[in-house]
């Protein structure tokens, strides 16, 4: 169906997103808290003296802003849904209205401009109820500006209503949020960008593919503006009849087969086609840096696709799309390494003495994915060479469950003291005091199922620390100790603590020149 264009003979073009910007509180999409709260309080009468709205580009702040001023100054109002026809709602559509005043904060930084706007507030407003002032960019003003408006963001007249904008809102200052009512805007979801996409195709009478409107709605990342803008490119070259191939072919875009042919030779592991093939994909017109984009996102997919989930609008494609030989032949783990690899890529390659030597270096180690071993491997095999080499001549190794029909072989007993000593080196950096403690223990015994720490009777409270984990470290011990169920602690005098005792009262007998006398079986003495 040829392409028939919407306006008459001598109507100037007017592009999608102007034409589409929401003229009222309803038409807003992906934004119902801002909505919701703002008519809410429009409706109660309890309108604010500056609001700041912040997020990301083309996400409706300045929509809004235009909204509320309509909201303000309608002649039913204030009402949360603005005729739209009364001399100031046209006005302010139009961008006429004397007292509705639009800044562009990014060339009126100074803090003579500001100094105008505070002069002018003092005038009432021309014929509505309320002086709007729109600043759109307000983080681009200079920090004497932004102390200029304090004062009158603080305290302004009763018919002053400030409405900033911002895309960046952590450069406004503290003392500025602090005196306004703070509405945070959204990413619009992809789902809802493709449905209004399809609502404006329809209006211009085009045809469009439901994964051609897809495509554009992740490359708006979030933002309908862009959305739009991309839209009417399309529309273009469209004739009539918006494709994905069409817009493959023209915007040198990789489709969903490509990217599966290059997959499945990734997964063969020949290099050579791997790099002849991206050599063609380079030279169709693909930009480098869009080529590890678009990779990028297919392993992301992939990656969706092995952990169950299978939305059009987060794939960018259907499910059966995507090679399942290619997915089967892949773990969780080696999409998650090519995703990584990617991604540093992308970090790196502006900073690279050849970028195209990067990509090359990377397919290369893409295709040996099967090769590379992951950190929990490795992580594995260390532990089991640890356990390896602390094992000692005599030392029960444990060994895998004998097939059937074969004997098993006879297992060795580790010393309890040595296998207390390996756990205690295990735990020195988990837990170093306990690993402390361990230390303190003087002899270490095997009764049956019970192993006996002891301890000095000085030793009290590494004792009590021991006893804390008991069941931490039984765990510990059971791959030196499987037999042990329980443990004991005990606490004796050494000898070292009876000849200091000794000592003590030798010292005591030569100073005050007595006698040691012997008690009474109880055990007490005196001097």
């Amino acid at each position: 169906m040829p392409y028939e264009s919407t306006r008459s003979a001598g109507t100037p073009y007017e592009v999608t997103a102007t034409r589409k910007r929401p003229q009222s509180f309803t038409e807003l999409v992906g934004q119902e808290f801002v909505t919701a709260t703002l008519t809410s309080s429009i409706r109660m009468g309890r309108i604010a003296h500056a609001y700041l709205f912040a997020g990301p580009r083309g996400v409706g702040k300045t929509s809004v802003a235009r909204i509320l001023a309509r909201a303000l100054n309608c002649e039913k109002g204030p009402t949360d849904t603005p005729c739209g026809v009364c001399p100031s709602c046209r006005e302010i559509a139009r961008g006429a209205s004397l007292d509705v005043i639009e800044i562009d904060g990014a060339s009126n930084t100074s803090v003579n401009d500001v100094r105008e706007i505070r002069d002018e507030v003092l005038f009432a407003p021309n014929g509505g109820r309320y002086k709007v002032y729109i600043i759109d960019e307000v983080h681009m003003l200079s920090n004497s500006a932004f102390n200029a408006l304090l004062k009158t963001i603080e305290e302004p007249p009763p018919y002053i209503v400030f409405i900033f904008a911002t895309t960046e809102v952590h450069k406004v200052p503290a003392t500025i949020r602090s005196r306004c009512q703070q509405y945070n805007f959204r990413l619009i979801s992809t789902g809802e960008i493709k449905e209004k996409l399809r609502e404006a195709s329809r209006e211009l009478k085009v045809e469009a593919e439901d994964r051609a409107l897809i495509w554009i709605a992740k490359e708006a990342t979030g933002s309908l503006r862009d959305a739009y803008t991309l839209l009417d490119q399309v529309v273009s070259f469209a004739d009539g009849s918006i494709t994905f191939e069409r817009i493959r072919e023209k915007l040198g875009v990789l489709g969903i087969e490509e990217l599966n042919e290059f997959a499945r030779m990734l997964r063969a592991g020949d290099a050579g086609a791997v790099l002849q093939r991206m050599d063609a994909i380079l030279g169709s017109g693909v930009s480098l840096e869009q080529f590890v984009v678009t990779l990028t996102e297919y392993f992301r997919n992939l990656l969706f696709l092995k952990s169950g989930i299978e939305k059009d609008t987060l794939l960018g494609s259907a499910p059966e799309d995507f090679d399942r030989s290619v997915l089967d032949s892949l773990t969780a783990a080696q999409i998650e390494k090519s995703i990584e690899l990617l991604l540093g890529l992308y970090r790196n390659i502006r900073f690279s003495l050849n970028q195209r030597f990067e990509l090359e270096l990377l397919l290369s180690r893409m295709t040996q994915l099967d090769q590379m071993i992951s950190p929990a491997d490795i992580r594995d095999a260390l532990r089991q060479m640890r356990g390896e080499l602390a094992a000692e001549p005599g030392a029960r190794i444990v060994s895998p469950a004998p097939a059937a029909g074969e004997a098993p072989q006879p297992e060795h007993r580790v010393d309890p003291g040595q296998a207390v000593k390996k756990v205690t080196e295990a735990l020195r950096r988990e837990k170093p005091a306990l690993a402390s403690a361990l230390e303190r223990v003087a002899s270490v015994s095997l009764e049956e199922e019970e192993l006996v720490l002891t301890f000095s009777a000085t030793d009290h409270f590494q004792g009590e620390v021991v006893l804390k984990d008991k069941e931490m470290i039984s765990s510990r011990l059971a791959p030196f100790l499987p037999r042990v169920s329980r443990i004991r602690l005990a606490f004796h005098e050494t000898k070292a603590e009876a000849v200091k005792e000794d000592q003590r009262v030798e010292l005591l007998r030569k100073v005050f020149r007595g006698e040691v006398v012997k008690g009474d079986a109880d055990g007490d003495k005196s001097v």
